[in-house]
């Protein structure tokens, strides 16, 4: 897994005050997989999806990984 997403993971979960593995599978959401291929080949692209009422912002303007306050 990316670390941006594990980041995303982490911080979704300390909001919500679980452990991240109680959180919703990620791929139900995005493909945790081809996510990392994009991050990893293109190191300036922003990639914006909804996870588990948060919206995530990936990429070099969040310092890697954001999770935005506030349920979607």
């Amino acid at each position: 897994m990316h670390p941006a997403l594990a980041t995303v993971l982490d911080r979704i979960a300390a909001r919500k005050g679980c452990a991240p593995a109680a959180l919703p599978p990620l791929y139900e959401a995005v493909d945790p997989e081809a996510l990392a291929a994009v991050l990893e080949s293109n190191p300036d692209v922003t990639v914006r999806f909804e996870y588990a009422g948060y919206r995530v912002v990936v990429g070099p303007e969040t310092d890697g990984s954001e999770v935005i306050d506030g349920r979607v």
